[in-house]
Parts: C-alpha cells; structure tokens; sequence
C-alpha cells in the first residue's frame, strides 16, 4: 500500500465527512502528513485503520444551554463536548467559553488533546469542550447562572473515571468554582476528581494557574540549550495577556530574560524595561481591563493597535492567545529580525505557512502539543493528588512539571531522530510520539 497515497485519502475523507470545520481539518492535516514514517515502520496500523479511527471521535454532544441575565432577560447558547479518545485514559481537556467556540473549533482541540496528553507520559485521553458563550463583561451572577445551567446537562457525562474537563480560554478559577458546585449539588458527591483547575483550598493543585506558560518556557529552555543557549539576556514578546501569557512571562524573568511586549484583542504594547508582571496582573486578572491601561499607567511603555507583536524584535517569540495568530508573514518577520526560537503557549497559534518559514530558516519550533502540555501535565497531577486526598507543596508540583516538559522534549527529540533524521523537528517528534502511544494501546484493546 502507498502510505503517502492512503494519508491523503484519509484526510480528503475527514474533510468531506466534517464539511466546514476548517480549523479541524488543519490540526488533522497537519498530524496525518507526519505520519508516514510510522506507518511505513508499523503497517500492522494501515490494516485496522488507526488513523482513520483516531480521527473520529467517540463521542459528540452538543446541547441547549438556557440562562436568565441581570435584567431577567432568556438568553440561550450552545454548549459542546467532545470525547475523542479513551485509549490511554479517562478523556481530559478544558472547557473554552468564548463567541467563536463551534463544533470545528472544538474537535481541533480536543484531537490535538489527543496527542498533547498522550506526550506527558500520564494516564488521560483526549477530549475538549465548551460553549459560544462569552463571560467578558457579565457579573458574577450572570456566570454563575450559566455555568449551573451548562453543568446540568453536561454532568451526566462527566466522572473521575470517564471525562475530566479543565479551564481554557473564558474559563477560570471562578468558573471551575460555579461549575463543580453544580456538579456536586447535582449527583450529591464531593467527586473532585472530576474537574480540574479547582481552587487549592478544594481540592485543586499549586502551579496549575501558572503550569502552562511555565511548561511553554520550560520547553522552549530545552530546546536553546541544545544548540547551547539559554534565556539568560534573551529578549522575548508574548502575544497574549491571559493566563497563559502571564505566567510565561513570568518565568522567562525568572530565567533571566526579558519579555519586551503582549498582546490582547485590541492591541499590543511594547515596553523596553521589560513588562511590570505586577502591573499587567492588576489590569488583566483585578481590574479585567484593557492592554492599552498598561501604558497609561507606565511611562516606558507604548501602546498600538496597528500591527502585530511579532513586529517586535525579539530572540524568543511565544504565541500564548489563539489558534493562527501568528502568520507566514509575522513568521518572516520574526525570522528577518533574528529570532532564535518559537514555543507554541497556545493550541496551533502558527498556520502551517508560518511552520514552514521557521522550518526553512531552520528556527527552533515546538508545536503546542509539547510546548504547551505543562497544563493538561499538571492537571492530571492534580488528579492523582484528589485520588489520595493529598496536597502537595508547589515545589513539589512544579518540580514533576518541570520534570515532565524535559521528558516530553526529550521524547519529542529521540522519535524525530529516529524516524526522520532531524532530531529538532519537534512537529514530527511531537506527532509520531502521541501517535504510537495512542496506537499500541487502541490495538491492544481491540476495534473499540
């Protein structure tokens, strides 16, 4: 059989078979085209059609979520999960809330979760989920209202044992908080393993805020030191001033660079002592402000809603807000003005045009699947720390963090070497390793 002839065919099925969902047909794309060395090497997939298998998720479900705002007025969204893949584990992935949430955006995720989990070594599947809801400039209350009407349905999906959700974009520590006190009224159980993100006075883990931007520049650490550099005098630009973002500039301070500019919707700003994280944190995560208070309140810094942060010049560019952000152009322009490496901090912020100009440039890549598994890591460590009713210390926490982003690179490193030669394609080293983790265990345990 002609592997490169049956990817394609597998691909031209999953786009005729999900009409529409592009940014779904991109992630699967993206995997199925680094396949072909595995599957040359393990043919035995070909015949029980692994991939196509694990293109398609186990299950789908989409439901009405009705809520009463401040006025009294109906409102109604949509609310999804997708459960893709139980072969390694329970399915884990976070609930984004945010208006341009739909099914395609959805299964992008949760398949890239796939892949993202099955790198971290731990025992979780893939799934993901979420609503087109959009909890920027609504009250506590009228959150509160949603995320109990939104848990109604969706509990009787959800168990320590079968489906674990996390936060994402538009949903943190507050929203967790809403949406397992629905849960436990729900099924009358403190089960609280069932959710992640949760607050560490019930039941949550030290370093889960911080575990995925930490992981992001744990990992891009990785990859400088194998060409002997580090972050020590590096400058850096974050798009994004979430939660992501803000932890990753924080722990590029605390590697010794410097992160010179963010990013939100409206714009970026650019400030050349280096981003006050005290300051940025008052404004996103207090006050829920705009990017451009930043430069009114910090004469160092200069705000702009015309161009893109990565006009910047930096040696470190860390894509943290959103799914192709980050350009062929904006690829370019980091390349012209000499960065050194790219980790992705969010899910497939690069197109696959700006992929291949850090490829040909021979920049140093980490796809999110790697770069960006320290949050899914540490939930799962928030799992097992709900399992025995324990609490670990953050040091602890972020030491197994910090421990499992070595070993992904590393893996990611080894798998690109030993099936394509080139031990710093992270995207075939992150694709072909998730890939023969899920396999070897969909295989053993039969046509599921």
């Amino acid at each position: 059989m002609n592997v490169s002839a049956h990817i394609e065919a597998v691909y031209a099925d999953v786009c005729r078979r999900n009409a529409g969902e592009t940014e779904f047909h991109q992630a699967v794309g993206e995997v199925l085209r680094s396949l072909a060395p595995a599957l040359e090497r393990h043919p035995e997939y070909l015949g029980t059609r692994i991939a196509e298998r694990m293109c398609e998720p186990e299950r789908q479900v989409i439901f009405r979520v009705p809520w009463v705002d401040d006025q009294g007025g109906v409102r109604v969204n949509r609310g999804f999960r997708v459960e893709f893949s139980s072969a390694l584990g329970p399915y884990k992935g976070g609930l984004r809330f945010h208006p341009s949430v739909d099914l395609g955006i959805v299964k992008f995720l949760g398949f890239e979760q796939i892949f993202k989990n099955a790198l971290t070594g731990l025992a979780i599947g893939g799934g993901k989920g979420g609503s087109d809801f959009d909890p920027k400039g609504r009250s506590d209350g009228e959150v509160m209202r949603f995320c109990q009407s939104f848990m109604t349905e969706l509990h009787r999906h959800l168990g320590e044992h079968t489906d674990v959700p996390a936060g994402d974009i538009g949903v943190g520590g507050r929203e967790i908080g809403y949406l397992f006190g629905q849960y436990k009224r729900i099924t009358n159980r403190f089960e609280a393993g069932v959710l992640t993100g949760k607050g560490v006075a019930w039941g949550g883990s030290h370093a889960r805020t911080e575990a995925t931007g930490y992981g992001a520049v744990y990992f891009a650490a990785e990859m400088l030191a194998t060409r002997g550099q580090g972050f020590e005098g590096r400058r850096a630009v974050v798009s994004g001033s979430g939660n992501v973002a803000v932890y990753a500039i924080e722990k590029v301070r605390a590697l010794g660079g410097s992160v010179v500019a963010c990013s939100d919707s409206g714009g970026y700003v650019v400030d050349e002592a280096g981003i006050d994280l005290e300051l940025l944190k008052e404004i996103k995560e207090v006050r829920r402000a705009r990017l451009s208070a930043y430069a009114e309140a910090r004469p160092s810094a200069r705000y702009s809603e015309r161009g893109s942060v990565f006009d910047v010049p930096c040696d470190v560019a860390l894509p943290c807000a959103t799914q192709n952000e980050l350009d062929g152009q904006d690829a370019g322009t980091l390349v012209k003005n000499g960065v050194l490496a790219i980790a992705e901090g969010a899910n497939m912020p690069c197109t696959p045009e700006a992929i291949e100009v850090f490829r040909e440039a021979d920049v140093l890549f980490g796809p999110g699947k790697a770069a960006n598994a320290g949050g899914v890591a540490t939930s799962a460590l928030e799992m097992q720390q709900n399992a025995s009713r324990e609490l670990w210390t953050f040091e602890r926490t972020e030491a197994r963090l910090a421990q499992v982003m070595r070993d992904v690179h590393t893996h990611c490193r080894a798998t690109a070497a030993a099936y394509g030669g080139t031990p710093d394609d992270y995207v075939l080293g992150a694709n072909v390793t998730g890939f023969l983790r899920v396999a070897e265990a969909m295989t053993a345990q039969g046509v599921v």
